[in-house]
């Protein structure tokens, strides 16, 4: 069989019929970093990978980053433009698409997966070759913005007491996980963390919060003199970067 198709192929080129291009295994490494921090691997739960044709809309393929945050200083420290940030146990998702032509190609990153209420959807899309892939350096990279904010307390619709202070609670984190600590390299002191509350819909109160101790975990007390269903928001902006993130919880005061 395959001799026959190799007499006939010749046949084709002279009868200046077209001749499919055979498809190429074409290798791709995607991995998503977290603003001012490291990369997203397996310990917040990895970023889910969409692989997709710009023009049909055709998914090639799928899967999660998975491995570690990164080597620290390498990332951290920096270097000249396009030096890579990645060792080998870098998170990332590695696939081979098999394609024929150049594609416009996107990628879309949704995650941290382990952390619902922060994660954040991206995309980035570039032409890729049959055959020359996206390897080299760093890979394809995206980086996924913001902070990851784990309102812990108050718990969802618990009950309080008209006159009383609200104690809240809340875990701060990089989209990576990376620890915020005191004169740590995500030092702290450079994050504003806040709690503000609705009553009814209205404006009742905001306070900022303080860093309460261990790694992430920020604290204070809002107090609450009126009866009514109050919607409590946490927000923490990194004043470095510029990342943001936000969680809520309610509580009622009967």
């Amino acid at each position: 069989m395959r001799s026959g198709a190799l007499v006939r192929l010749p046949a084709l080129i002279l009868a200046g019929l077209p001749v499919a291009a055979a498809a190429e295994p074409t290798d791709l490494v995607i991995r998503v970093i977290s603003e001012g921090g490291k990369f997203v691997g397996t310990s917040m739960g990895g970023a889910e990978i969409i692989v997709r044709d710009v023009r049909s809309g055709e998914v090639l393929v799928h899967g999660r980053t998975a491995g570690s945050t990164g080597d620290t200083a390498r990332i951290m420290k920096g270097g000249p433009r396009g030096t890579p940030l990645a060792d080998e146990t870098a998170a990332a998702f590695r696939t081979t698409i098999d394609i024929d032509e150049p594609r416009l190609v996107e990628v879309e990153a949704y995650g941290p997966l382990a952390q619902p209420q922060a994660a954040v959807r991206v995309t980035s899309q570039r032409w890729v070759l049959p055959g020359r892939g996206a390897t080299q350096g760093d890979g394809w990279l995206l980086e996924l913005p913001g902070l990851v904010v784990d309102l812990v307390e108050p718990a969802a619709h618990q009950r309080g007491t008209a006159g009383a202070a609200i104690r809240l609670a809340a875990n701060v984190a990089l989209m990576c996980g990376c620890p915020i600590e005191p004169g740590g390299i995500w030092d702290a002191a450079r994050y504003d963390v806040r709690a503000s509350a609705k009553r009814d819909g209205q404006p009742a109160g905001e306070v900022s919060l303080s860093y309460g101790g261990r790694t992430g975990y920020f604290t204070g007390t809002l107090p609450v003199d009126k009866a009514g269903a109050h919607v409590i928001t946490v927000t923490a902006v990194d004043t470095k970067t510029g990342a943001t993130g936000v969680d809520a919880s309610s509580i009622l005061i009967p």
